[in-house]
């Protein structure tokens, strides 16, 4: 590995993070309090939606929004089978099953057509994933929603900031969930938000994701608090820090800034490999616009001497990092086992995993770096050209 290795990713952290942080730890308030609730209006005028709830993270956010729905025992959630298996577990966790649907082969996004034949009298929720942060095909996918009367929550862990026909991920369906882990393009380290229009879901998520308290910490403990507090449910342990939200009102500062950055970084890999006929790079749709979270590439296997783990291996060598986005699901051992799943029966998704690769975009990089991966992936895949 060499000296200069370029990490797969790293946070866009400047002084304005610092000062944030600092100014919460000398407030004496650092637990849920004043900046979480200034995050969670910031980021719901950012969007553009009435109810912002910071969680956690999008697993809290998601379990907190099927809690909300009433999920139960034996209903049925589809999500699509290219994607972290969180998705897929929240459902698992109400004695739900996950029903797993393959991806269209250009986006890897979920396949409308394959998610209609999977609805069944049980099916209660859908969670399309916007995979690497391009939008699912959002008019279809609630349409068959309100034909059917299922609900939708968007997994947005991907994308923040994207837009789907104009509008703005967050903005489309009746809940959206957005991650802001380290790697993602708002990162507060852990973290998450639930978007919606829905008072009553919106009510439910707030009292549940502090063990069913009627009221936060903020209000219990602020000058015109009261001790008093109630336990109107037996909620979960999925509140936000003061601290994680002084990352997330800086970073959000700069949200637009560091997304036209990766903007940039996508244009160029897509100028540069669109024509390398030793990869495949994902379909983006016209009416849509990509957070660029993720740039995806698929190795073309049949014309290399090394398979797709030799090959990042090779990345590795010459100091360029990379990682793999996703394993699909069903290939995981639980849910192969307990849901009777094949890889056949998911062929997109299968092909996909053993040919992808994730490249580093992130808007800490430089020029120079961005034609450094350039030049090493081309070279290697000169090099190990049948």
């Amino acid at each position: 590995m060499t000296e200069d290795f370029l990490a797969f990713h790293k946070p866009f952290i400047s002084e304005d993070e610092i000062e944030e942080m600092v100014d919460t730890l000398r407030s004496g308030w650092i637990s849920m309090g004043p900046k979480t609730l200034q995050f969670e209006e910031a980021f719901g005028n950012y969007i553009g939606v009435k109810n912002s709830i910071a969680v956690n993270s999008w697993t809290a956010a998601g379990h907190l929004t099927l809690e909300a729905f009433g999920i139960g025992k034996d209903d049925e959630v589809i999500v699509p089978t290219m994607t972290f298996p969180a998705t897929a577990e929240i459902a698992c966790y109400f004695g739900a099953k996950p029903v797993l649907v393959d991806v269209e082969d250009e986006t890897l996004n979920i396949s409308v057509d394959l998610l209609e034949k999977a609805i069944t009298p049980k099916t209660k929720v859908i969670i399309p994933v916007h995979y690497g942060g391009q939008p699912c095909d959002m008019d279809e996918i609630n349409a068959l929603a309100v034909k059917h009367g299922i609900r939708v929550l968007e997994d947005a862990a991907h994308a923040l900031p994207a837009v789907y026909k104009g509008r703005k991920v967050g903005t489309i369906s009746e809940v959206t969930c957005f991650s802001f882990y380290a790697t993602k393009t708002l990162s507060t380290g852990e973290g998450g938000m639930i978007c919606t229009e829905n008072e009553e879901i919106s009510e439910r998520c707030k009292v549940m994701r502090l063990h069913g308290i009627n009221r936060d910490a903020w209000n219990r403990y602020n000058e015109s608090g009261s001790w008093y507090y109630e336990v109107v449910a037996p909620g979960y342990k999925y509140n936000f820090t003061d601290l994680q939200a002084s990352l997330g009102l800086a970073q959000l500062k700069k949200v637009d800034l560091m997304w036209q950055r990766r903007k940039e970084i996508a244009q160029r890999y897509t100028e540069a490999l669109k024509d390398n006929d030793g990869i495949r790079l994902i379909t983006m749709k016209a009416d849509r616009e990509s957070s660029w979270h993720l740039f995806p590439i698929r190795l073309n296997l049949e014309a290399l001497k090394i398979n797709r783990a030799q090959f990042i291996d090779q990345l590795k060598d010459a100091g360029i990092g990379a990682a793999v986005h996703f394993m699909p699901v069903h290939m995981h051992l639980y849910y192969k086992e307990t849901l009777s799943l094949d890889d056949k029966d998911f062929p997109a998704a299968t092909n996909a995993f053993h040919r992808l690769l994730s490249l580093p975009i992130y808007p800490g990089m430089t020029e120079a770096q961005v034609e450094r991966v350039i030049d090493v992936l081309t070279s290697l895949l000169s090099k190990f050209r049948k």
